[in-house]
């Protein structure tokens, strides 16, 4: 694939660990990244200013990320049984303030709801309740979430895919990089804006294949609906054990 320039946009360093102690630490596994490109001026009016859209191409792009994390915890604690393990499956797009590239979620969903109470009240994201099933049978992986939150938009999603190939090490400028390489999030509480840092090794990737796929995660946020057939997929190879430093207010 050919790669994109790496441009004003500092998708590097953002990379390397950030300064002070993390406030959490958490691990990822079982993680699959689908992506669809779209126009960039039917995010605008979801995007809070000052934040622009990340694109590529010319493109943005939305993505729906299953995956289950397990050791979730406050740095200076151990993970408690039953409070530090939780599936999650998030909606998002990529956006970049003062050079500064990161994640804007759109959504949330969490099997954990002590974790995603905890989430929302930290970070100003928007976590739902929902019930969640993971089960891998050998290199298919079965994920299922249907969304159960009070007073929250109804959003289901249920995909088996198939863990393929290794992939080489993603490049800076290829799309890959830009689409997964991504190690901060912003989040917004009235008109306050707030970008959070996290850090872990670069991801590690292998081919993935859908065979089955249903979910309205998008239609719940009044976005297109877009085929499984259409997206562009990623799986998690090896897991990773991630730090959490504190949000910060930068508008």
């Amino acid at each position: 694939m050919k790669r994109e320039p790496v441009d004003s946009i500092d998708r590097l360093s953002v990379r390397q660990r950030p300064p002070g102690r993390p406030i959490m630490y958490q691990s990822w596994g079982k993680l699959l990244f689908l992506h669809w490109p779209l126009p960039a001026e039917s995010l605008r009016p979801l995007i809070p200013d000052p934040l622009a859209i990340d694109t590529f191409k010319g493109a943005a792009w939305i993505g729906i990320t299953p995956f289950t994390m397990w050791g979730i915890r406050p740095a200076f604690l151990p993970p408690i049984p039953f409070l530090s393990e939780s599936h999650e499956l998030n909606v998002r797009t990529y956006v970049h303030l003062g050079g500064v590239p990161g994640i804007w979620f759109f959504s949330l969903d969490a099997s954990n709801p002590v974790a995603a109470l905890g989430a929302r009240l930290t970070f100003y994201l928007p976590y739902f309740n929902a019930h969640m099933s993971l089960e891998r049978r050998d290199k298919t992986i079965y994920f299922a979430s249907k969304r159960i939150h009070r007073g929250a938009v109804p959003a289901d999603f249920e995909a088996i895919w198939m863990v393929g190939d290794r992939l080489p090490q993603s490049e800076p400028g290829s799309l890959t990089f830009f689409l997964t390489e991504r190690y901060c999030l912003y989040s917004a509480r009235a008109d306050a804006l707030y970008r959070a840092r996290i850090f872990h090794r670069p991801w590690l990737l292998h081919e993935a294949s859908l065979l089955s796929y249903n979910s309205t995660m998008l239609e719940s946020q009044g976005l297109p609906s877009l085929g499984g057939d259409n997206s562009l997929l990623h799986q998690q190879g090896e897991p990773l054990k991630v730090g959490v430093w504190p949000r910060v207010r930068i508008r």
